[in-house]
């Protein structure tokens, strides 16, 4: 299933996805190194094992979610290990783009530097400016977003396991039940859920705005197409946003 946007009124600042982007066989090529590297970079800071590392655990179900291969997935874990594997670094980019819309973009690099000024180009070209760090994530949360489809399982049951198990928010009003939870109890919500049985349709830490921000017109193409340059880039593992798009702005690219 490809990722989709978080557009609209169910924008709120979540991760930046969207619906078409793997119909381009490009694009899923790049999806999938970055799934590579997000596993290569967990298993070197943790237990080579997915069941005692969390992080490694949703990197390896991110990748199965995209059908990436059990033996690309295993060699990304042996590669961890490797003396001559390349050092990959957690890095953190903050911003405004067109019409004001606050920006922060998670990446794994091997060059601080260089991931700046190619991602500054960016945002000039669109008419944004990218900051220091610190300059716009004060304005955002971290969530784990969860979804799971309503098929799955009734509402007043899924609304009893998910508040004993450190949900903070159960939303039943979409098409999916979304289920929103601190990040520190984030990894063992999804295990309780898949221990149930129930897989995730998808299962995120997101960074979730105070305060979203509309954004129409020209400034929404404008922003639009700075989200999906920053998202292209090899380096890039997360773009978060604080902006909303009509559907029609969507529909429209």
């Amino acid at each position: 299933k490809s990722p989709r946007i978080r557009g609209s009124s169910e924008s709120m600042g979540a991760q930046w996805k969207h619906s078409g982007r793997l119909q381009n066989s490009s694009k899923r090529s790049a999806l999938i190194g970055k799934l590579v590297k997000e596993i290569i970079v967990a298993a070197k800071m943790g237990d080579p094992s997915p069941d005692n590392n969390a992080r490694l655990r949703a990197g390896v179900e991110a990748a199965k979610k995209q059908s990436v291969p059990r033996d690309t997935i295993e060699r990304a874990i042996k590669k961890a290990s490797g003396a001559d594997q390349e050092n990959y670094e957690e890095a953190r980019y903050e911003g405004m783009g067109p019409g004001n819309v606050s920006l922060i973009i998670e990446a794994l690099t091997n060059n601080r530097n260089r991931t700046a000024s190619e991602l500054r180009i960016a945002f000039d070209k669109h008419g944004g400016n990218l900051g220091e760090e610190g300059a716009v994530s004060w304005m955002f949360k971290t969530k784990g977003i969860i979804t799971l489809p309503k098929s799955a399982i009734g509402e007043d049951a899924l609304f009893e396991l998910v508040t004993e198990n450190g949900a903070d928010d159960f939303d039943a009003s979409g098409d999916d039940y979304e289920i929103r939870v601190a990040p520190d109890h984030f990894h063992s919500l999804v295990d309780v859920l898949q221990k149930k049985g129930l897989q995730p349709a998808s299962a995120d830490l997101a960074k979730v705005a105070d305060m979203p921000i509309k954004v129409t017109g020209e400034n929404a193409s404008k922003a639009i197409e700075l989200l999906e340059m920053l998202d292209d880039h090899d380096d890039v593992q997360g773009v978060h946003t604080n902006a909303e798009f009509d559907q029609q702005e969507l529909d429209a690219l």
